[in-house]
């Protein structure tokens, strides 16, 4: 990839991005948590104060376990539970995205996580999405643009994938792009939920599959051979296919050749990747090696609260820590473009229309 100075903070911002893997309740603004949770009567708080709290996010889920990581869902989520929450929270996930440069995004959540206090999975998709469309009429208001979509995540602990696939089907005209899941990999293999990838595919609709985080090989080919994963969640561990010599010769195994090969997009989330202990360190990240080999990388947040990341702080800090210039950011710009559960027309409109201009512009 390209030996570039580390590039400026607001070029970064102005960089057209696309987003594939962000999750809506690890997104949340800290002082919105707080005027939720006494809106709600939510009493599980750790501090109340915002920025205090929002130390205490990153501070927990930087913990090097992905179990540990998810425990700090606990609060967002039982903030989450009436439609107003739900609106307000997907609004301002639009407006911080867009604000970050994002022109196109899918953001996830698990609506079985949202009906605690009584609400059908159905108002919940339906609450989610009149926020993002308040969202994308305030960015408009104020001069912006972003395409967003929704991803619905059934939980691989639960036993309600085959419902959550059909909801996504129920609402694929309205907004919502894909189904997932998501949840501890270990103990849960995507096998687990068969019957909604079979289900889905019958129905003609798009599906990527969290693999390859917490657990390794065997968790990416199952999402991908038996499943039919058309993208891979994080799909980090694919490195653990790949055997370099000491000369520098690299050797791809029948997985990862595959994944290559078939231009299978992995979701790649490089700050979380930190946290969890998926990998030790960002300059040890493998985005540099399946950058240069060609895999289909792209670049995502996960959980913008959690980590205290953005699109451009990730931009940032690959940048700095691999040399990455604007030709390499493109490049991940647009392998997630062309990896969109969008129809091909759109894609191609935001690539020619918005992310090859807007690219040419900061050159």
């Amino acid at each position: 990839m390209s030996d570039a100075t580390p590039l400026g903070a607001e070029t970064l911002r102005r960089a057209p991005k696309v987003l594939l893997h962000d999750h809506l309740d690890g997104g949340l603004r800290p002082a919105t948590v707080v005027e939720l949770a006494e809106a709600t009567g939510y009493t599980g708080l750790p501090v109340t104060e915002p920025e205090a709290l929002g130390r205490w996010f990153r501070e927990a889920a930087d913990s090097g376990s992905l179990v540990s990581y998810l425990e700090t869902f606990a609060h967002t989520c039982g903030v989450m539970q009436t439609e107003e929450a739900l609106v307000r929270v997907a609004a301002e996930a639009v407006e911080d995205l867009a604000a970050d440069g994002v022109a196109y995004a899918e953001v996830r959540y698990a609506p079985e996580l949202f009906v605690e206090r009584g609400l059908s999975l159905d108002a919940v998709v339906e609450a989610v999405q009149a926020g993002f469309d308040e969202g994308t009429r305030r960015v408009a208001a104020g001069g912006g643009r972003i395409v967003v979509r929704t991803l619905l995540c059934a939980m691989r602990q639960h036993a309600r994938s085959l419902e959550i696939a059909e909801l996504a089907v129920r609402h694929r005209d309205d907004g919502v792009a894909g189904f997932d899941i998501a949840g501890p990999e270990d103990g849960f293999p995507p096998t687990r939920n068969l019957d909604a990838f079979e289900y889905l595919r019958r129905n003609n609709a798009h599906f990527t599959i969290h693999a390859g985080e917490a657990f390794g090989l065997p968790s990416i080919g199952e999402a991908i051979q038996h499943c039919g994963a058309e993208r891979l969640g994080h799909g980090v561990r694919i490195v653990e296919d790949i055997r370099t010599d000491p000369d520098g010769t690299v050797h791809l195994g029948r997985l990862a050749g595959y994944v290559r090969d078939r231009r299978i997009p992995l979701e790649i989330c490089p700050t979380s990747n930190v946290q969890t202990g998926t990998v030790p360190s960002l300059a040890e990240h493998p985005i540099g090696l399946l950058a240069r080999l060609h895999f289909r990388v792209t670049v995502n947040t996960d959980n913008r609260l959690m980590s205290g990341c953005t699109m451009t702080s990730e931009f940032a800090a690959l940048s700095a820590a691999f040399g990455f210039g604007l030709e390499d950011l493109r490049w991940f710009t647009i392998n997630a473009m062309k990896s969109a559960f969008l129809d091909f027309d759109s894609r191609l409109a935001l690539i020619d229309d918005v992310i090859k201009p807007g690219y040419a512009a900061l050159g």
